[in-house]
């Protein structure tokens, strides 16, 4: 039995949501998501409330449920209030600096880095003195954003012997003891 597709999700006050042939579209003050639903699972909205449900109780029917009812709740926050995600450079000479969509980044390479971010996604670095650099992502969409910051990541992961990299924000780099003389 899905738990969570069985939750009832509240629309908050602003928000509107549409199904139109299997296509389920959140328009709200952030922007507009609209998500493909598979397998007969249909929405019953009544009262500010949103119920998803399934067709039978197969177990194939029942991962799409929990599925599609959790998509949808990350649809309705993204469009209603955003989502953020921050990361910190940790290494001496490690800077970020942004100008419109491009990120520009100095992760110790021989050369920059230049990342071109999509539209949906906004971007503010902030240096200051004797503290890391943080990159702040914002964005309604919450998978686009995931894979912007994985792939940001990705450039300079934490190692852990002195911890250098990038990381989230509040994240644990699992530290490793050095070679003993």
């Amino acid at each position: 039995m899905s738990r969570i597709g069985k939750a009832i999700i509240t629309i908050p006050a602003g928000v509107t949501i549409t199904e139109n042939n299997g296509v389920v579209t959140a328009k709200g003050p952030k922007g507009e998501l609209s998500q493909e639903l598979t397998a007969g699972i249909t929405l019953e909205q009544k009262d500010g409330e949103l119920n998803v449900n399934r067709p039978s109780d197969s177990k194939q029917h029942k991962a799409l449920h929990g599925l599609y009812r959790a998509l949808i709740a990350n649809m309705i926050v993204g469009v209603s209030e955003g989502f953020e995600k921050k990361l910190e450079l940790v290494g001496v000479g490690y800077r970020a600096s942004h100008s419109g969509q491009k990120l520009e980044l100095a992760l110790g390479f021989s050369h920059g880095i230049v990342l071109e971010l999509p539209s949906e996604v906004k971007v503010d670095t902030l240096t200051e003195k004797g503290k890391n650099p943080i990159i702040t992502l914002t964005s309604h969409d919450k998978q686009l954003l995931g894979m912007v910051t994985a792939k940001i990541r990705s450039f300079r992961k934490p190692e852990p012997y002195k911890g250098k990299g990038v990381r989230f924000v509040g994240e644990n780099v699992r530290r490793k003891a050095g070679k003993s003389a």
